[in-house]
């Protein structure tokens, strides 16, 4: 055999092996999000219009005009009560003052009395002018208090009664004098049908 050449066989190439692939993950499910629905839901709801018809909106703006007149006549009354209040509370004020000036004015001639008595007491040694001065001007002041509604409470020899009088002390008087006032340590008065000042009185048991 002739021996002949033998060529190396061309080598073909070996195609490069791809790489194994990675399974992706199954894809997550999605969750329906109860709350995400239910905003949804309400927006839908909120986004709603309404069409009022001819008498809706008249008797809307009818509401309203009745609205504003109510606020008109609260802010009025609120004003119109303010200014009585403070009307009321100056003519009380003047009341007081006035009455005052008035009490003041008749007390006036009785102190020039008291004063003309005193000045008398210290020229003269004549008693029994000094105690009718004196006695005139009890009198002159008793008056004045009368003119201002002002009278002297009666109690004396009559039953106790506490509307009108206090008790200071009790003290043993018989049968007859019993529950009833056996003297007056301080003479109470009234003003009109109220008590000024209640009198101090002795009660008999």
């Amino acid at each position: 055999m002739s021996e002949e050449t033998k060529q190396p066989a061309e080598e073909t190439p070996e195609e490069p092996q791809e790489a194994p692939q990675e399974e992706a993950p199954p894809a997550e499910e999605k969750v329906p999000d109860e709350k995400a629905e239910k905003a949804a839901r309400g927006k839908k709801k909120k986004e709603k219009t309404y069409t009022l018809t001819r008498e809706q909106m008249e008797a809307a703006e009818l509401a309203a005009r009745q609205l504003e007149s109510v606020k008109d006549q609260f802010v009025r009354l609120t004003a119109e009560y303010d200014n009585y209040r403070k009307r009321t509370l100056k003519e009380k004020m003047d009341l007081v003052q006035t009455g005052g000036r008035d009490v003041l004015l008749e007390m006036l001639p009785v102190r020039d009395d008291v004063q003309r008595a005193v000045d008398a007491m210290q020229k003269s040694d004549d008693l029994e002018a000094l105690r009718a001065g004196v006695t005139l001007i009890s009198q002159k002041f008793t008056e004045a208090l009368r003119r201002k509604g002002v009278t002297e409470i009666e109690v004396l020899d009559k039953e106790f009664d506490a509307d009108f009088s206090e008790a200071v002390a009790r003290i043993a008087a018989g049968d007859e004098k019993k529950g009833k006032v056996i003297d007056v340590v301080q003479t109470g008065y009234m003003l009109g049908e109220k008590v000024l000042r209640f009198a101090k009185v002795v009660v008999g048991e």
